[in-house]
């Protein structure tokens, strides 16, 4: 049984950072999957921001490229997303999910991950 807890979440001012953490419980001995952060904003759709694959590959969405970093630890099997320069458009709810399996291809949308946590939130202030 996979569970996902978040953790991490504030209101910051534009211009400052936030790091989530996701603590990952029932991965240690998946052989292969893929996690990601995806978030969603009041009345918009939940989007994927980053993503990364056990064996350490990532992707992200170009709206946060050279802003947030996505991480793991494997040792503490934990999943970490670090958001730099934050803008008022990056308040959301911040979701961290999985997916079982390897995939070439990161990037997927939120219906094709199993398993979900109960999400941080995030508010930006301009």
């Amino acid at each position: 049984q996979v569970q996902l807890v978040e953790s991490g979440g504030g209101s910051v001012q534009a211009g400052g950072s936030l790091k989530l953490s996701c603590a990952a419980s029932g991965l240690k001995y998946i052989g292969n999957y893929c996690m990601g952060w995806f978030r969603q904003a009041p009345g918009k759709e939940r989007e994927g921001v980053a993503f990364i694959s056990k064996d350490g590959r990532t992707n992200y969405a170009d709206s946060v490229k050279g802003r947030f970093t996505i991480s793991q630890d494997n040792d503490k099997n934990t999943l970490y997303l670090q958001m730099n320069s934050l803008k008022p458009e990056d308040t959301a709810m911040y979701y961290c999910a999985a997916r079982l399996g390897w995939y070439l291809q990161l990037r997927a949308p939120a219906e094709d991950f199993g398993y979900w946590g109960q999400g941080t939130e995030v508010t930006v202030s301009s």
